[in-house]
């Protein structure tokens, strides 16, 4: 089966119905746009069928969308756009939303370039520490990050089709758009978030945590609100991008060494040294 539905103008297809999938349709339809969704889970579907979503992404309705979002894990985001590729209009444009880029951006572009419709990798940096639909909130993107990774090419070419996504995209409420490579991205990811996951999900586990009440406050509360995580997800994500993150841990451990090594010399001099030297990288990093 080949493409066969025309494009309704606006239109766009969810494919995953969890916390950013959710939040896409829920914004969009706010906004006004027509909604059509798939859900590996149907009762989470026919959920959202009731408040939010229009409806089902499948079979010829593929085709109608001018829009499509990947929300799903990144390997099922792809293997999703492969089985349904031949359906997808060449006027329509695909997107993902997965916390990694290159394997995907790579695979669905060379599906997308076979198949004849856009692709642009896309990220919003926006999320809680809960999952699901249930969580799902049509104003979870007010304000927030958008990075749009578009496909090598002619850059004109690509300003256009960055600019109709941030368009169709805009009953979300993105603050920002970022235009960056694959690369790049997973470059930057791997310290401003998978790090800051990692280093989460290791402090809870001092034996210290289940006797913190009555001891904790805004610094337990910040540092460890993100150990609370989907771990099949992040796993995926972590092992996708290794490289990267691999280089963010070994630079905090040798951070983290030196404030180790100072503290346990009474070092006062060389603590207060390191303590100055964060003040200032926080400094910098904020400006």
């Amino acid at each position: 089966m080949t493409a066969t539905g025309t494009v309704v103008p606006g239109r766009v297809g969810v494919v995953g119905l969890g916390l950013i999938g959710g939040s896409f349709a829920r914004a969009l339809h706010r906004g006004g746009t027509e909604v059509l969704a798939w859900n590996r889970t149907r009762s989470i579907y026919e959920l959202a069928r009731v408040e939010t979503v229009d409806g089902e992404l499948e079979g010829d309705a593929v085709g109608t969308c001018e829009l499509i979002v990947l929300t799903t894990y990144p390997a099922h985001s792809v293997a999703w756009l492969e089985e349904h590729a031949r359906l997808v209009s060449p006027d329509a444009v695909v997107i993902d939303a997965c916390g990694v880029k290159r394997g995907p951006c790579g695979r669905c572009l060379a599906v997308a370039r076979e198949h004849g419709f856009a692709f642009v990798g896309a990220h919003p940096m926006a999320g809680t520490q809960y999952s699901g639909f249930a969580h799902a909130r049509a104003d979870l993107f007010e304000g927030a990050p958008l990075v749009l990774c578009p496909p090598p090419g002619d850059p004109v070419e690509n300003l256009a089709l960055l600019d109709r996504v941030a368009g169709l995209l805009a009953p979300c409420g993105f603050g920002s758009v970022t235009v960056a490579t694959p690369e790049e991205h997973d470059g930057e990811i791997a310290h401003t978030s998978q790090l800051a996951h990692v280093v989460s999900s290791a402090y809870v586990k001092s034996p210290r945590a289940a006797s913190r009440k009555g001891f904790s406050a805004g610094s337990w509360r910040d540092l460890t609100r993100v150990a609370s995580l989907n771990a099949p997800m992040w796993s995926e994500l972590f092992l996708a991008n290794a490289d990267n993150l691999v280089d963010e841990i070994d630079l905090i451990v040798g951070h983290l060494t030196e404030y180790r090594d100072a503290i346990a010399a009474g070092d006062r001099e060389a603590l207060e040294a390191l303590l100055e030297e964060g003040n200032r990288a926080k400094e910098e990093a904020d400006r």
